[in-house]
């Protein structure tokens, strides 16, 4: 079995399509391909792929809605959405369907590369420290990558859950955005502190009892988020 990993590109135009796969190969990973929405459901279902590359605009399904359907499978795969739309509402309702980042069209390969790896690196186990968070009713698995909340599964995507394992493992320390978007998706990240506070958001809606008077994540204002137990 190769130990490359295996990279998933959705898009209905093929030269585009042709072209991210020759790039990626290149790079040294293994490529499936997909052109449609429901095709992209059934390879992506079908072969676990370890990072799916999702144009948004896409015969049959949308990206959107084919990022949620995967999500609502299961399916943590991290995904990157290709749009050449430029609208930050587009890229946070990416974010909301369970994206875990975005490359505006056109992109060099050179950025689609470096975000390619940035994302991958995210979902690596961590080496040293506890590998079971509790607070409240919810248990965070870093062995599992589950999260559950009273004894219920708890649907998040890997950066989600890459967040909320940082976020622990720093309990109690004051943390500036850029910070945490440094050290959770590293320097060759591109995503904004908006798109931060987008995840933040999210992550408060699955874990806090009230949203609109967190107790867990807490902002720090003119500096950050800070996670109580």
């Amino acid at each position: 079995m190769s130990d490359k990993s295996r990279v998933l590109v959705v898009e209905d135009e093929e030269a585009i399509l042709l072209g991210l796969a020759e790039n990626l190969s290149y790079a040294g990973h293994d490529v499936l391909k997909a052109c449609d929405g429901p095709s992209a459901l059934e390879v992506a279902l079908r072969e676990r792929p370890d990072l799916i590359l999702l144009d948004i605009m896409l015969p049959g399904l949308t990206g959107f809605e084919v990022c949620r359907q995967l999500r609502d499978k299961g399916l943590q795969t991290p995904v990157i959405m290709l749009t050449a739309r430029g609208d930050e509402f587009d890229k946070l309702h990416g974010f909301e369907m369970g994206a875990d980042d975005y490359v505006t069209k056109p992109f060099s390969v050179d950025e689609l590369l470096a975000r390619v790896k940035a994302v991958l690196a995210r979902g690596k186990a961590r080496s040293t420290g506890p590998r079971t968070y509790t607070f409240d009713d919810v248990v965070l698995d870093l062995d599992s990558r589950t999260l559950t909340q009273a004894g219920n599964d708890v649907t998040v995507t890997r950066t989600e859950f890459d967040l909320l394992a940082y976020f622990l493992e720093n309990e109690g320390k004051a943390l500036s955005r850029d910070q945490v978007m440094n050290d959770v998706w590293g320097t060759e990240y591109y995503g904004t502190q908006r798109s931060l506070d987008s995840f933040v958001a999210n992550l408060r809606r699955k874990i806090e009892k009230d949203t609109h008077n967190p107790v867990h994540i807490l902002t720090v204002h003119g500096v950050g988020y800070k996670f109580v137990k």
